[in-house]
């Protein structure tokens, strides 16, 4: 069954300013770190760290329908 992520990331000051909340649909905890790490020109990969903790801490949601999964929208600064 597909769960839709809603993942807030962010990386404080000074390491980085940036973050921002990005929705994902995915199987898993796991695959939905893996398709936030593929998208390379969102997240540095110094930060992977804060991103696997972002999902363990993300507001999931259970599908009816089976979707693609992928990064549905994203806001980030």
């Amino acid at each position: 069954m597909k769960k839709l992520y809603v993942v807030n990331y962010w990386v404080p000051f000074p390491a980085s300013e940036y973050g921002g909340l990005v929705v994902v649909t995915a199987e898993s905890d796991e695959q939905c770190y893996e398709i936030l790490v593929a998208a390379e020109d969102s997240y540095n990969s110094n930060h992977f760290p804060k991103a696997w903790e972002a999902v363990k801490k993300a507001q999931v949601f259970n599908l009816v329908e089976d979707v693609e999964s992928k990064i549905v929208e994203k806001f980030t600064t």
